[in-house]
């Protein structure tokens, strides 16, 4: 989220540690509910709906603590944005699926739904605390009330939510804010030099050699940034929305004030204690490494 922002939207009253994993609450979901293919990022080969390996009766994972040794490192860079802990307690009322194993089924199917809404929430909920979008703050409460209103569905309405209908009145709202942000950050470094808006949605950069580039109010939604090198770039105040960050060498990079970049993103990447975050992400533990 922005460096601007504040833990709660003051109109929704919606925590942001709501929308954080809490393991401690959730019935292991992202390691039952969802496959996984042997890759570089997993061991081994996981069908959705089973169990993985590492999955201990607690729900607790084995090898967390050595999931990138363990080549799990697929793992560190999910986030469920605290739908886990929704669907296990609220959508099935704190009854685990080894306790009720007639409902498994069922909360696996939710849980990627619900997955979907989080994440939706997540943005929307930063969408709120940027002062530029205050235009559409109105629109945007709406949505975040609505999306909120569906994630409390049952499990059976759930299942049948049409989630990308939804997605799009969300993303088109996501998409206006991003304009705003972003026309004002243009406007504030460059003054009455007007510079033309850098446009790279859902670009291949991978691998691409970036070095202290200036990306400052860019459009990188879903860009392809895999193994590119952008150490000491500015990406102040760019839509960051779905880029692919993995191995991107973010040493010594300015990310404050960049919108819609998330925990999982940034676990993905590479970085160093040079590098700017905003402030309610986390520096990740394995950066040290390319200190």
């Amino acid at each position: 989220m922005s460096e601007n922002n504040e833990d709660t939207n003051p109109k929704n009253n919606i925590s942001s540690n709501s929308l954080r994993a809490d393991c401690e609450k959730c019935f292991g979901l992202c390691c039952v509910a969802l496959p996984f293919a042997a890759s570089g990022d997993f061991a081994t080969k996981k069908d959705a709906g089973k169990p993985c390996t590492n999955l201990q009766s607690d729900f607790r994972c084995g090898i967390h603590k050595n999931l990138r040794q363990q080549r799990f490192k697929g793992c560190t860079v999910f986030d469920c944005f605290g739908a886990g802990q929704k669907v296990s307690q609220s959508t099935f009322k704190g009854v685990d699926w080894r306790e009720s194993p007639e409902t498994a089924k069922k909360m696996f199917d939710v849980f990627p739904i619900m997955h979907q809404l989080h994440e939706m929430l997540w943005y929307l909920t930063e969408a709120l605390t940027l002062k530029d979008a205050s235009p559409i703050h109105g629109e945007l409460s709406s949505a975040l009330d609505e999306t909120e209103r569906l994630s409390l569905l049952s499990p059976d309405t759930l299942i049948k939510l049409d989630v990308p209908s939804h997605r799009a009145v969300v993303n088109a709202l996501l998409l206006k804010t991003s304009e705003l942000v972003r026309n004002k950050a243009l406007h504030q470094h460059t003054g009455s030099n007007k510079r033309k808006t850098i446009d790279r949605r859902g670009v291949d950069l991978m691998g691409s050699k970036l070095r202290g580039a200036d990306f400052r109010g860019a459009n990188l939604r879903g860009a392809y940034l895999i193994g590119a090198d952008f150490r000491n770039a500015d990406l102040r105040m760019a839509d960051l929305i779905g880029a692919d960050f993995r191995d991107t060498d973010l040493r010594g990079a300015n990310l404050t004030g960049s919108i819609f970049l998330t925990q999982v993103q940034v676990n993905a990447a590479k970085g160093d204690e040079h590098t700017k975050l905003p402030h309610l992400l986390s520096r990740p533990t394995h950066w040290s490494a390319f200190e």
